[in-house]
Protein backbone atom coordinates (compact mmCIF):
# COMPACT_ATOMS: atom_id res chain seq x y z
CA UNK A 1 0.00 0.00 0.00
CA UNK A 2 2.68 2.55 0.81
CA UNK A 3 4.07 2.08 -2.42
CA UNK A 4 1.34 2.75 -4.10
CA UNK A 5 1.06 6.19 -2.80
CA UNK A 6 4.53 6.85 -3.09
CA UNK A 7 5.80 10.04 -5.28
CA UNK A 8 5.94 8.92 -8.94
CA UNK A 9 9.73 9.61 -9.68
CA UNK A 10 12.07 7.33 -9.45
CA UNK A 11 10.51 3.94 -10.07
CA UNK A 12 12.05 0.46 -10.04
CA UNK A 13 11.03 -1.80 -12.70
CA UNK A 14 7.88 -3.76 -11.05
CA UNK A 15 6.28 -0.66 -10.12
CA UNK A 16 6.05 1.09 -13.53
CA UNK A 17 2.57 0.51 -15.02
CA UNK A 18 1.72 1.66 -11.79
CA UNK A 19 3.81 5.39 -11.09
CA UNK A 20 3.02 5.61 -15.52
CA UNK A 21 -0.91 6.26 -14.69
CA UNK A 22 0.02 8.41 -11.53
CA UNK A 23 2.53 10.65 -13.21
CA UNK A 24 0.22 10.77 -15.93
CA UNK A 25 -2.49 11.83 -13.54
CA UNK A 26 -0.74 14.11 -11.57
CA UNK A 27 0.26 15.86 -14.94
CA UNK A 28 -3.39 16.48 -16.09
CA UNK A 29 -4.17 17.94 -12.49
CA UNK A 30 -0.88 19.94 -12.83
CA UNK A 31 -1.06 23.69 -11.04
CA UNK A 32 2.60 24.10 -12.57
CA UNK A 33 4.79 22.39 -14.82
CA UNK A 34 8.49 23.13 -14.85
CA UNK A 35 10.99 22.62 -17.77
CA UNK A 36 14.67 22.36 -17.95
CA UNK A 37 15.72 24.64 -20.64
CA UNK A 38 18.98 22.88 -22.47
CA UNK A 39 18.46 19.66 -25.10
CA UNK A 40 14.87 19.79 -23.71
CA UNK A 41 13.07 23.12 -24.54
CA UNK A 42 16.02 23.69 -26.74
CA UNK A 43 18.01 21.67 -29.21
CA UNK A 44 21.22 22.08 -27.96
CA UNK A 45 23.16 22.50 -24.97
CA UNK A 46 24.01 26.73 -24.60
CA UNK A 47 27.25 26.19 -22.68
CA UNK A 48 28.71 24.04 -25.75
CA UNK A 49 27.41 26.25 -28.05
CA UNK A 50 28.52 29.41 -26.33
CA UNK A 51 32.00 27.61 -26.14
CA UNK A 52 32.23 26.38 -29.95
CA UNK A 53 31.10 30.60 -30.84
CA UNK A 54 34.57 31.63 -28.61
CA UNK A 55 36.16 29.04 -30.12
CA UNK A 56 37.09 26.45 -26.94
CA UNK A 57 34.25 23.62 -28.05
CA UNK A 58 36.12 20.55 -27.66
CA UNK A 59 37.80 21.48 -24.12
CA UNK A 60 34.33 22.02 -23.03
CA UNK A 61 32.16 19.49 -24.39
CA UNK A 62 34.73 16.93 -23.04
CA UNK A 63 34.13 18.79 -19.17
CA UNK A 64 30.58 18.99 -19.71
CA UNK A 65 30.79 15.13 -19.90
CA UNK A 66 32.33 14.74 -17.02
CA UNK A 67 29.68 17.00 -15.28
CA UNK A 68 26.79 14.93 -16.85
CA UNK A 69 28.74 11.49 -15.50
CA UNK A 70 28.84 13.09 -11.82
CA UNK A 71 32.27 12.97 -11.13
CA UNK A 72 32.42 16.44 -10.40
CA UNK A 73 29.93 18.92 -8.68
CA UNK A 74 28.00 21.43 -10.54
CA UNK A 75 29.36 24.44 -9.51
CA UNK A 76 32.79 23.46 -9.80
CA UNK A 77 32.06 22.06 -13.53
CA UNK A 78 30.50 25.43 -14.51
CA UNK A 79 33.35 27.60 -12.83
CA UNK A 80 35.50 25.12 -14.61
CA UNK A 81 34.11 25.84 -17.98
CA UNK A 82 33.14 29.34 -17.89
CA UNK A 83 37.11 29.86 -17.18
CA UNK A 84 37.65 28.13 -20.43
CA UNK A 85 35.09 30.23 -21.93
CA UNK A 86 35.48 33.53 -20.49
CA UNK A 87 33.55 35.22 -23.01
CA UNK A 88 32.51 38.81 -23.40
CA UNK A 89 29.07 40.44 -22.96
CA UNK A 90 29.63 41.35 -26.44
CA UNK A 91 30.24 37.63 -27.48
CA UNK A 92 27.01 36.41 -25.80
CA UNK A 93 25.05 38.85 -27.43
CA UNK A 94 26.26 37.85 -31.16
CA UNK A 95 25.64 34.25 -29.91
CA UNK A 96 21.85 35.09 -29.41
CA UNK A 97 21.74 37.21 -32.57
CA UNK A 98 23.73 34.96 -34.98
CA UNK A 99 22.64 31.54 -33.62
CA UNK A 100 19.46 31.87 -31.50
CA UNK A 101 18.49 29.03 -29.52
CA UNK A 102 16.42 26.24 -31.51
CA UNK A 103 13.21 25.43 -30.23
CA UNK A 104 12.35 21.78 -30.09
CA UNK A 105 9.52 20.97 -32.79
CA UNK A 106 6.09 20.94 -30.21
CA UNK A 107 7.17 22.51 -27.19
CA UNK A 108 5.17 25.77 -28.31
CA UNK A 109 1.79 24.43 -28.38
CA UNK A 110 2.44 22.14 -25.65
CA UNK A 111 3.37 25.88 -23.46
CA UNK A 112 0.15 27.75 -25.29
CA UNK A 113 -2.14 24.62 -24.31
CA UNK A 114 -0.45 24.65 -20.67
CA UNK A 115 -1.02 28.29 -20.55
CA UNK A 116 -4.79 28.34 -21.98
CA UNK A 117 -5.93 25.68 -19.08
CA UNK A 118 -4.26 28.07 -16.45
CA UNK A 119 -1.19 26.06 -15.61
CA UNK A 120 1.54 28.06 -14.92
CA UNK A 121 4.68 26.73 -17.02
CA UNK A 122 8.45 27.81 -15.35
CA UNK A 123 11.81 27.11 -17.13
CA UNK A 124 14.62 25.95 -14.51
CA UNK A 125 18.21 25.77 -15.76
CA UNK A 126 21.32 25.54 -15.21
CA UNK A 127 22.32 27.15 -18.35
CA UNK A 128 22.68 31.45 -18.36
CA UNK A 129 19.57 33.50 -18.15
CA UNK A 130 20.54 35.97 -20.90
CA UNK A 131 19.69 32.82 -23.10
CA UNK A 132 17.01 31.46 -21.32
CA UNK A 133 15.38 35.25 -20.83
CA UNK A 134 15.52 34.78 -24.75
CA UNK A 135 13.65 31.46 -24.99
CA UNK A 136 11.14 32.57 -22.76
CA UNK A 137 10.05 35.59 -24.91
CA UNK A 138 9.51 32.99 -28.08
CA UNK A 139 6.99 30.86 -25.47
CA UNK A 140 5.64 33.98 -23.50
CA UNK A 141 6.72 32.53 -20.43
CA UNK A 142 7.03 35.41 -17.94
CA UNK A 143 10.89 36.81 -17.05
CA UNK A 144 9.90 36.37 -13.53
CA UNK A 145 9.12 32.34 -14.54
CA UNK A 146 12.99 31.82 -15.25
CA UNK A 147 15.08 30.93 -13.05
CA UNK A 148 18.83 30.36 -14.22
CA UNK A 149 22.32 31.22 -13.55
CA UNK A 150 23.32 34.74 -14.20
CA UNK A 151 26.75 35.96 -15.86
CA UNK A 152 28.57 38.55 -14.83
CA UNK A 153 30.54 41.10 -16.76
CA UNK A 154 33.08 44.15 -16.06
CA UNK A 155 32.52 47.60 -16.86
CA UNK A 156 34.09 47.13 -20.34
CA UNK A 157 32.51 43.87 -21.00
CA UNK A 158 34.83 41.22 -20.20
CA UNK A 159 33.97 37.97 -18.77
CA UNK A 160 33.87 38.46 -14.39
CA UNK A 161 32.80 35.31 -13.45
CA UNK A 162 28.88 34.27 -12.50
CA UNK A 163 25.94 34.74 -9.85
CA UNK A 164 26.82 31.95 -7.21
CA UNK A 165 24.48 33.06 -4.67
CA UNK A 166 21.67 31.23 -7.36
CA UNK A 167 20.29 27.86 -6.77
CA UNK A 168 20.28 26.87 -10.06
CA UNK A 169 24.40 26.97 -9.18
CA UNK A 170 24.78 24.50 -6.76
CA UNK A 171 23.92 20.22 -7.18
CA UNK A 172 20.27 19.91 -6.30
CA UNK A 173 19.46 23.22 -7.07
CA UNK A 174 16.55 22.56 -9.31
CA UNK A 175 14.64 20.79 -6.56
CA UNK A 176 15.66 24.26 -4.17
CA UNK A 177 13.78 25.91 -6.56
CA UNK A 178 10.69 23.99 -7.23
CA UNK A 179 10.40 24.20 -3.28
CA UNK A 180 10.27 27.45 -3.16
CA UNK A 181 7.88 27.97 -5.91
CA UNK A 182 5.91 25.56 -3.92
CA UNK A 183 6.38 27.45 -1.34
CA UNK A 184 5.60 31.30 -2.58
CA UNK A 185 2.43 29.76 -4.91
CA UNK A 186 1.02 27.54 -2.68
CA UNK A 187 1.31 24.61 -5.58
CA UNK A 188 0.59 21.48 -3.83
CA UNK A 189 1.19 19.35 -7.73
CA UNK A 190 4.47 20.34 -9.57
CA UNK A 191 5.92 18.34 -12.69
CA UNK A 192 9.21 18.78 -13.69
CA UNK A 193 10.17 17.74 -17.29
CA UNK A 194 13.65 17.16 -18.52
CA UNK A 195 16.62 14.86 -20.09
CA UNK A 196 18.82 15.46 -17.76
CA UNK A 197 19.97 13.80 -14.09
CA UNK A 198 19.29 17.23 -12.22
CA UNK A 199 16.36 16.94 -13.95
CA UNK A 200 15.48 13.91 -12.47
CA UNK A 201 16.58 14.09 -8.89
CA UNK A 202 14.10 17.61 -8.73
CA UNK A 203 11.75 14.85 -7.86
CA UNK A 204 10.89 15.51 -4.80
CA UNK A 205 9.94 17.87 -4.12
CA UNK A 206 8.44 17.84 -7.75
CA UNK A 207 4.98 15.55 -7.27
CA UNK A 208 5.99 14.24 -11.02
CA UNK A 209 8.94 13.84 -13.25
CA UNK A 210 8.84 13.19 -16.74
CA UNK A 211 11.85 12.43 -18.67
CA UNK A 212 12.35 13.68 -22.16
CA UNK A 213 14.37 11.89 -24.63
CA UNK A 214 13.57 14.04 -27.86
CA UNK A 215 16.98 15.24 -28.44
CA UNK A 216 19.43 13.43 -26.33
CA UNK A 217 18.27 10.13 -24.50
CA UNK A 218 20.42 9.89 -21.11
CA UNK A 219 19.52 5.77 -20.82
CA UNK A 220 20.08 6.10 -16.84
CA UNK A 221 17.38 9.09 -16.85
CA UNK A 222 14.78 6.62 -19.18
CA UNK A 223 15.11 3.80 -16.97
CA UNK A 224 14.61 5.71 -13.66
CA UNK A 225 11.74 7.56 -15.15
CA UNK A 226 8.09 6.48 -14.92
CA UNK A 227 7.00 7.97 -18.03
CA UNK A 228 9.59 8.95 -20.35
CA UNK A 229 8.69 10.23 -23.69
CA UNK A 230 10.41 11.27 -27.35
CA UNK A 231 8.22 14.37 -28.33
CA UNK A 232 6.09 16.70 -26.85
CA UNK A 233 3.58 15.39 -28.82
CA UNK A 234 2.92 12.72 -26.02
CA UNK A 235 1.96 15.49 -23.63
CA UNK A 236 -0.39 17.55 -25.60
CA UNK A 237 -2.45 14.27 -26.17
CA UNK A 238 -2.40 13.54 -22.49
CA UNK A 239 -3.46 17.25 -21.76
CA UNK A 240 -6.32 17.22 -24.69
CA UNK A 241 -7.94 14.06 -22.33
CA UNK A 242 -8.86 16.84 -19.79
Amino acid sequence: MLKLLSVPCQRSFHDRMTTLSQTKELFRRAEAVCFDVDSTVIREEGIDELAKFCGVGDAVTEMTRKAMGGSMTFKKALTERLSIIRCSREQVNKLITDHPPQLTPGVRELVDSLHQRNIKVFLISGGFRCIVEHVATQLNIPLHHVYANRLKFYFNGEYAGFDESQPTAESGGKGKVISMLKEQYGFKTVVMIGDGATDLEACPPASAFIGFGGNVVRPQVKERSSWYVTSFGELLKELEKI
